[in-house]
């Protein structure tokens, strides 16, 4: 076992950004930070978010996933003295999972002395989470378009416009993933398909080109976001505000209930702010405003 201190900073993640479902998605700037060391025995000192969930040592994911990962490698689970300063919230949409089975899985390649490639940790959760776009978007940063053929990840990574702001609106209670994926249809029409393909064909140049006047057409989306609008009361709020006071996209955040808000400058953010807010008044959502950094988990090992 590898008895070297261990530090790592994961993004949190919006997914989806409309069209592109489980494709895109995007790194925003605020953080699970995880501080590791060899102890006697599993002990968690979590702050932040969801801190006394966080510091559980049952039904934990961290340490779940961690476990998982050396037993399936036939390698000894060494316990672990973890710190957590954790800004995502848990249920909301914003990629707390693919954060932590990505800390987890980098913490069993370094105690573990697994020798994992950065390709290999991706492709572990990738296949844990069951899509590719958060976990790629947290571990590469940026706009990230994935996509996976078995266990082997293929990812492409964009820096968005460092003009460009994200405001993520957080209404007061949780939704799970499995929740919001089973109202979806098991078909689709034929027209709701091509109108997805349109728009996620621009979704990635849009970010690439920082083309903020497609934004309203690439993050159009038929195949989820109008079944989980009846989980996600903001969504139907907020989506008529693309177009005002700087606001360029509106999607929901990953399976939701967040929603994200894309603003064209950071002086625009104060005013699509209040315009939130003013819609929004019987929710009375926690807005958080974000960049999107460039630098993903991969490269905050130490």
């Amino acid at each position: 076992m590898n008895g070297k201190k261990f530090k790592m900073r994961l993004p949190a993640t919006s997914a989806n950004l409309g069209s592109g479902f489980d494709t895109a998605a995007v790194a925003l700037d605020f953080y699970l930070d995880i501080e590791a060391e060899c102890a006697d025995e599993f002990a968690i000192d979590a702050a932040g978010h969801d801190a006394a969930i966080c510091s559980k040592l049952e039904n934990n994911l961290i340490l779940d996933t961690y476990s998982q990962v050396l037993t399936g490698q036939g390698a000894g689970v060494q316990p672990l003295s973890i710190r957590m300063q954790n800004e995502i919230p848990l249920g909301m949409g914003c990629g707390s999972s693919a954060a932590g089975r990505l800390a987890a899985i980098s913490l069993a390649a370094h105690f573990g002395n697994l020798n994992w490639s950065d390709e290999r940790i991706l492709e572990e959760a990738c296949a844990l989470e069951g899509h590719p776009d958060n976990a790629a978007a947290c571990w590469l940063g940026g706009f990230v378009a994935a996509a996976m053929d078995g266990r082997t990840v293929f990812a492409a990574q964009v820096e968005p416009s460092s003009d460009w702001r994200a405001i993520v609106a957080y209404p007061a209670e949780s939704l799970a993933t499995s929740t919001a994926r089973a109202v979806l249809p098991a078909t689709y029409s034929s027209g709701d398909v091509v109108t997805n393909l349109q728009s996620v064909s621009m979704l990635g140049l849009a970010f690439a080109q920082a083309r903020g006047d497609l934004l309203s057409v690439a993050m159009r989306d038929r195949i989820h976001q109008p079944y989980r609008s009846q989980l996600c009361r903001l969504l139907p709020q907020l989506l008529p505000l693309v177009g005002k006071n700087g606001i360029l996209g509106v999607a929901l955040s990953g399976a939701g209930p967040a929603v994200l808000v894309i603003v064209g400058s950071a002086r625009e953010t104060s005013e699509a702010c209040e315009l939130i807010r003013s819609v929004t008044s019987e929710v009375k959502p926690r807005l958080v405003v974000s960049g999107f950094p460039s630098f993903g988990a991969a490269q905050s090992r130490g």
